[in-house]
């Protein structure tokens, strides 16, 4: 193992922590999210595209932090990285 693959091993460690509390949190307001959907759909007959985008946001940045911690990728999760709005396949 090279010096900066272990130096990229090190950096998991900061990048899981920051991404995990803000992805903890915001999973939150996404289950919050959900439960008004629910009652919008219930009252209105439709979904909130914007709350359907917000969701999608944040399964798409759930997938890449779970992508990187496992070591399955080397693209870092937000806010370390961009906020990816869909899934995109890796080169």
């Amino acid at each position: 193992m090279t010096r900066k693959n272990k130096g990229e091993v090190w950096m998991r460690i900061p990048v899981f922590i920051i991404s995990g509390i803000i992805l903890y949190v915001w999973g939150f307001f996404i289950f919050c999210f959900a439960i008004a959907q629910f009652v919008l759909i219930l009252l209105k007959g439709k979904r909130e595209k914007e709350l359907l985008k917000m969701s999608n946001i944040y399964l798409v940045q759930l997938h890449i932090f779970i992508r990187y911690v496992t070591f399955l990728s080397d693209k870092r999760p937000f806010p370390f990285g961009e906020l990816e709005k869909e899934i995109k396949k890796e080169k």
